[in-house]
């Protein structure tokens, strides 16, 4: 449950709520005693489970509270890492020095942990021999060498054939 959704003090509408002290120690209070406690300890009284019959309800500093959660979704983002996707351009005519030097950066990649997508272009009479695709393809998969987990087979696209390669290990 999202904090903007939290009742706060005079905010809770219901008659009963369930306290859950400090120590762990919960009792069942009016909301107008638990709200009494909560301004003796100086502190707020927060709903942290409204669904529950009678709401469950907490004593504690809500600014500091409302910090900790933001802080604790700033930290879970800082963490999550974004997949890249990666593009690789070839015609079916490739020389083998470039195709060592494309599958050089294809593996670089997924070491790296992005997606590659391995396109080759076809143009003119090409477009009768896409058996010629294929094979580039193949002759790239065995230069990568089992560095790769296959997401989507070499297919025709048009004028183009492509496939897409994730990182071994992560899918």
């Amino acid at each position: 449950m999202a904090e903007k959704d939290l009742r706060v003090n005079e905010q809770i509408r219901s008659r009963e709520v369930r306290l859950i002290r400090d120590d762990g120690e919960q009792e069942i209070l009016s909301v107008s005693q638990a709200l009494e406690f909560a301004r003796e300890a100086g502190l707020d009284l927060v709903e942290v489970a409204p669904q529950a019959v009678p709401p469950v309800v907490k004593i504690l500093d809500y600014g500091k509270f409302r910090f900790e959660n933001e802080k604790r979704l700033r930290d879970s983002k800082k963490k999550q890492k974004l997949l890249k996707l990666k593009e690789i351009r070839m015609q079916p005519k490739i020389d083998d020095h470039d195709l060592d030097f494309k599958s050089k950066h294809i593996k670089e990649f997924l070491i790296d942990g992005n997606k590659v997508k391995v396109t080759i272009r076809f143009r003119g009479r090409e477009l009768a021999h896409t058996e010629l695709g294929y094979d580039v393809m193949k002759d790239v998969l065995s230069r990568i060498e089992g560095e790769y987990v296959m997401d989507k087979p070499p297919a025709m696209e048009g004028r183009f054939m492509s496939m897409v390669l994730g990182p071994k290990g992560k899918k």
